[in-house]
């Protein structure tokens, strides 16, 4: 279920900054630093068996194959 959420998430993030299309960059800045933060917040914890913990990286790998998905029908 969190992937789910986390690839709709990514739908919406890729395409509420590109209707300007100056947003791109700082939009991509936001996520890989988002992104980051949240594995080393995971990785870094002693406890890897809490679950708010797991649902959190269930979503970020979700953000991330949504964004490859985007990517690959945008280059198709």
């Amino acid at each position: 279920m969190s992937l789910l959420l986390g690839f709709f998430t990514a739908t919406i993030i890729s395409t509420i900054p590109s209707q300007t299309g100056d947003w791109g960059i700082l939009a991509g800045a936001i996520i890989v630093t988002c992104n980051e933060s949240i594995s080393k917040l995971i990785y870094n914890s002693h406890h890897n068996r809490i679950n708010i913990l797991n649902i959190i990286n269930c979503v970020k790998i979700g953000i991330i194959y949504g964004l490859f998905v985007d990517a690959f029908k945008l280059g198709s």
